[in-house]
């Protein structure tokens, strides 16, 4: 049995990733900003802890994560906000990937999205810059790491029910619409299978099971 912690423990896709690994019987520790959603957490089968990651510094990450096998990154600022995507999406999560360090983790799952990167190409007046810089800067980090990564691409998020099957490259649909509950079992998939670290890997719903989808490049 592996343990895994899970930082935004209550967000859409960290519930359904919590569920499945329980049921696969792993053990979760999910982190929650607010403590009305430990009962969310616990339904799903993992343990909730209440740490706000946007304040807490990489000592209290590091405490956090000691024994874990895994740190799963699948918070958000929510946009909306540029000085909180920012502080979320870039500060929390560079200092998440330090604390694992620290603490010994090896291994590393961020959510990002499908087109992230430094050459991201979106316009410094959308809405959405500050988020695209965020995870560009946040990505790159994880990259420079001893960690072993994996950053996960998806495209629109959606809460279409899963179908654990996946495209990537050419198989990739053109609207570029994924489910949660597919990335949810991405995740899932990448923690117990070596091939997927030091890896970017972005896809969207498609036609592919997932298990042979992730031998691709």
């Amino acid at each position: 049995m592996s343990h895994y912690t899970i930082i935004g423990g209550h967000g859409k896709i960290a519930l359904r990733a919590a569920r499945l690994l329980t049921d696969h019987g792993d053990s979760v520790t999910s982190l929650i900003r607010n403590p009305d959603h430990a009962d969310d957490v616990k339904e799903v089968g993992a343990d909730p802890t209440v740490l706000d990651i946007e304040s807490a510094d990489v000592a209290a990450l590091t405490k956090a994560f000691t024994g874990t096998d895994a740190v799963i990154f699948s918070a958000g600022a929510g946009g909306g906000n540029p000085d909180r995507t920012y502080a979320v999406d870039r500060d929390a999560a560079i200092r998440s990937m330090d604390a694992a360090q620290a603490a010994g983790v090896e291994r590393y799952i961020i959510v990002s999205y499908d087109g992230a990167g430094p050459n991201h190409g979106v316009d410094p007046t959308d809405s959405f810059y500050p988020y695209a810089q965020a995870k560009a800067a946040a990505d790159e980090h994880l990259r420079g790491t001893e960690l072993k990564w994996t950053i996960l691409g998806p495209g629109k998020l959606t809460l279409d029910e899963p179908t654990d099957s996946i495209g990537i490259g050419e198989d990739k649909r053109e609207d570029r619409k994924t489910s949660r509950g597919n990335v949810a079992a991405v995740i899932a998939a990448c923690l117990h299978r070596p091939d997927t670290e030091n890896r970017t890997i972005e896809f969207s719903d498609g036609p592919t099971p997932i298990g042979e989808a992730l031998t691709r490049e």
